[in-house]
């Protein structure tokens, strides 16, 4: 036997098991890394603000806490009013509910010629195996979800936590990680944390304000048609759309859809139409002026960017993919060197476009010559040849 076999099989166990005790760790502090992402990505959307505010005098621990009630309280006013409208939708269903179960069963006595009444269905619904079953389960189960409720709450407390520290100590914790690196590495490092806390910061202010935006938007359809609980549901519209990209829309309006329906079905037709002039408006007209510096992202990099994050971590990538994704893009932009496109017709568009546009072109100089007081004259065949090359006569100015 050589002599170096027995010490290459002693390193070769050792990689082994240390390849084996880092993947149980890995998996075991998973929960606690993808927290530590989500209250990254919260600290760097909430940096600008604690950085204004610190910039007037404020301190950062006071700055960063007055911010996070601030989120806080909307929040929690938001979720108050969801709940109050659930709770009294639920309430009026439990109330109504006899006399849609007459209504049903008129129509069942009537169409299949049945002598059924409410008080044998109740019986039969009552005694029946699949509700004691689902019963029993539900209350064996009662612990299991408390402690997924309380696993969830301490998950965050935990990212509420980490994004506090992370925001407040801002300027320290990159002091403390330029420390370890060479001065043009600290260039480096210091350039893309700067373009993540303008990509994310950018991305969820834009995001709220056209929350805002949507939001209101639906309050005063739904107040104009007399649907229940129109702060609630334009809220939830305007939130829902914008934080779930391309299709959140309709997610979203799904709901104050189905509660227009109970109150007259035509308001039913008049709000989903509604959702789709509102979501063309918003695609051409009003995201375009406000990620325009921002996140500047074409849809369907977005929606693949949530779809590739809700596949890899779930909620929490479909949360922060899209940011992520801005701040790489704006990452390479800054250091991927771009080049001159040649004139083809391949990448420029078919050439009755480009005649279009000279066509257009000549049209508008026209009319400014007129607005400034010349006098049109038309012009000649060679003039407008000339033109159309892009010459120098007046056609073509």
């Amino acid at each position: 036997m050589p002599r170096w076999l027995p010490r290459a099989m002693v390193l070769a166990l050792a990689l082994v098991a240390c390849f084996q005790l880092a993947s149980w760790g890995f998996h075991q502090l998973i929960t606690l890394l993808l927290n530590i992402l989500i209250a990254f990505f919260l600290a760097l959307a909430v940096e600008p603000a604690v950085d204004w505010m610190a910039a007037r005098g404020i301190r950062r621990g006071l700055a960063t806490g007055a911010v996070f009630l601030g989120t806080l309280v909307v929040t929690a006013g938001f979720f108050a009013l969801l709940g109050s409208m659930l709770a009294g939708q639920i309430i009026r269903m439990v109330e109504e509910f006899p006399q849609y179960l007459d209504s049903v069963i008129k129509w069942m006595n009537s169409t299949f010629h049945t002598h059924l009444s409410r008080v044998e269905v109740q019986n039969n619904l009552l005694r029946s195996d699949w509700l004691q079953k689902y019963v029993q389960d539900s209350a064996n189960n009662v612990l299991a979800v408390s402690a997924t409720v309380l696993g969830s709450l301490f998950n965050l407390l935990t990212v509420a936590l980490f994004s506090f520290y992370f925001a407040a100590d801002g300027p320290r914790l990159r002091r403390a990680l330029c420390s370890v690196l060479p001065p043009r590495r600290q260039t480096e490092v210091l350039r893309a944390w700067e373009i993540a806390v303008a990509k994310t910061g950018g991305y969820l202010y834009s995001r709220g304000l056209m929350a805002l935006i949507s939001g209101v938007a639906h309050y005063v359809l739904l107040e104009i048609l007399g649907v229940p609980y129109a702060p609630a549901l334009g809220m939830w519209v305007g939130l829902v759309s914008q934080f779930i990209p391309t299709i959140g829309t309709y997610l979203a309006g799904a709901l104050p859809i189905l509660l227009a329906f109970t109150v007259n079905p035509w308001y039913a037709v008049w709000v989903f139409g509604f959702v789709v002039v509102y979501q063309q408006f918003e695609n051409y007209v009003l995201q375009p002026r406000i990620t325009a510096k921002t996140v500047d992202i074409h849809p369907a990099v977005a929606f693949g960017s949530v779809v590739a994050g809700t596949a890899l971590m779930g909620v929490v990538g479909a949360l922060i993919a899209i940011p992520a994704t801005a701040t790489l893009q704006a990452f390479l932009a800054a250091y991927v060197k771009r080049y001159e496109v040649t004139d083809d017709l391949r990448v420029n568009g078919r050439g009755r476009r480009r005649r279009g546009a000279r066509f257009l072109a000549r049209f508008l100089a026209r009319i400014r010559r007129i607005r400034h007081g010349e006098r049109p004259s038309a012009p000649s065949k060679d003039e407008g040849d000339q033109g159309s090359q892009g010459g120098e006569g007046k056609g073509g100015r």
